[in-house]
């Protein structure tokens, strides 16, 4: 099979795309970290997860018309740096490359800390540094290897949340003798659905929209398969059920069966507090395997994505050449070991440093994702307006254009907005506020150094020339 221009191998096969895009970034926030929203907000949380849904299902719409119109390994980076200036995509470019590097240790830290769980003998640090070693590895062969170890890692997943809900599902009709819980009264008997106010619901709704973040990958991936189009078609259209039956679903049982201010639920996370209570034995155990699972499947995808984004960049100048050369298979190698290179570093890190200074570095991805967001809705206005100026019409469209792209653009301000005058989000809008600034003036003065071009005529090249 031939490359693409690019070099970049078309290695993922339709199955590949297919399960990436169903449960490839279904994380551990889910399976534990669900717990934590929802004793803030109670059972209005399902309002907060609802919100955050419905803003990624218009994002995806949009990030959808751009990529079925020219797919790029380098996604909406690239779309920003043709729609509105070099300076946006070399600035959304890094940002989102830090962002995936960061995600390294911290998926690494949970794999290592259930590990060592099992095998206490083993320190927390080698298991860490250990499963990264072993995906980066397979992440340097072909795009096939990363391919697969995905379609089986979102398999697991997907079975065990069609599970849960079954099994959930049966003790709300009181089908499962034995358990504890049954019905759906929880939604209501503990002060009320909604039990600590609207603002509450605001403050999980900052929490949960990042457990999205990833939902865009597919678009990065289907740029190496065999037909981007249709793969891209596919998944953005599979976005809707993916988030009602993934993630709503599983909220909604959850509220339904347990109290949402038992103080275990967010000590011991969603799925386990549930299976406890429902009485399922090994619950614990279950849930561990699972969340490794997941856990190991962002990090599989954590250092793809950040080594596609630095391929990229390289090859649109915004970073070192090296790191645009393409391998004899098809794979991006030298930026696969960049990206592994700057994630070692922070698994180490993770451990050397004080709490306080890694807490820091966490701090300046905090609202990486709404400018991700932001960034892929204004591109998608400019880009729609310059196809109807041509005269052309795009083959995949986001819906009411361009009042629901606007709505978008409104909203993701607001809420930036709202996380600036909360006191535990203002440290997130500063540490990326400060990052985006600080890359801000590094790309200007490249560009004056260089000769770079910091500003660019905007067009949307066809399909048939993605980089």
């Amino acid at each position: 099979m031939s490359a693409p221009s690019s070099g970049l191998s078309h290695g993922l096969k339709q199955r590949h795309v297919t399960m990436l895009s169903i449960a490839g970034v279904i994380g551990a926030g889910l399976f534990v970290g669900s717990g934590h929203a929802i004793a803030e907000a109670g059972p209005a949380v399902l309002l907060a997860y609802a919100i955050a849904g419905l803003l990624v299902v218009m994002v995806m719409r949009m990030l959808g018309e751009m990529a079925v119109a020219s797919p790029d390994t380098g996604s909406f980076s690239t779309y920003a740096d043709r729609a509105i200036g070099h300076w946006a995509g070399y600035i959304i470019g890094w940002l989102y490359w830090w962002f995936w590097v960061l995600v390294i240790p911290l998926e690494a830290n949970a794999a290592a800390t259930i590990l060592h769980t099992w095998f206490a003998g083993v320190p927390m640090w080698l298991f860490a540094l250990g499963i990264t070693m072993l995906l980066t590895i397979t992440n340097l062969f072909s795009v096939k290897n990363y391919g697969e170890f995905e379609f089986w890692f979102a398999l697991v997943k997907v079975v065990a949340i069609v599970a849960f809900l079954a099994i959930a599902g049966a003790a709300i009709c009181g089908l499962i003798p034995g358990s504890q819980v049954s019905g759906v009264s929880n939604l209501f008997s503990h002060g009320g659905f909604m039990p600590n106010g609207f603002g509450a619901v605001l403050g999980a709704m900052l929490t949960t929209m990042f457990t999205f973040l990833g939902t865009e990958i597919v678009t990065i991936a289907a740029a190496e398969s065999d037909n981007p189009q249709q793969q891209i078609t596919k998944a953005t259209n599979s976005v809707v059920w993916r988030i009602c039956l993934f993630y709503l679903g599983s909220i909604f049982v959850v509220t339904a069966l347990v109290a949402w201010n038992d103080p275990s639920l967010p000590l011991q996370g969603s799925y386990q507090r549930t299976l406890e209570l429902i009485g399922i034995p090994n619950a614990k155990a279950i849930v561990d395997v699972v969340v490794l699972v997941s856990v190991a499947s962002c990090l599989n995808s954590a250092l793809y994505t950040a080594s596609r984004m630095l391929y990229s960049l390289s090859s649109r100048g915004d970073a070192l050449r090296q790191f645009g050369a393409v391998a004899s298979n098809g794979t991006p190698q030298k930026a696969v070991l960049g990206s592994m290179v700057v994630g070692f570093l922070t698994v180490i890190a993770n451990y050397l440093m004080p709490k306080e200074v890694f807490d820091i570095l966490l701090a300046t991805s905090g609202t990486i994702a709404l400018l991700v967001y932001l960034v892929i809705a204004i591109s998608q206005l400019r880009m729609r307006k310059q196809l109807i100026a041509r005269g052309e019409t795009p083959a995949f469209k986001m819906w009411l254009f361009p009042w629901l792209t606007w709505a978008v653009i409104v909203f993701i301000c607001a809420v930036v907005l709202l996380m600036a005058f909360r006191p535990d989000h203002q440290i997130e809008v500063i540490g990326t506020g400060v990052l985006t600034l600080a890359l801000l003036v590094v790309g200007w003065v490249r560009s004056r150094l260089f000769g770079t071009p910091w500003r660019r005529s905007s067009t949307l090249r066809p399909a048939a020339s993605r980089a």
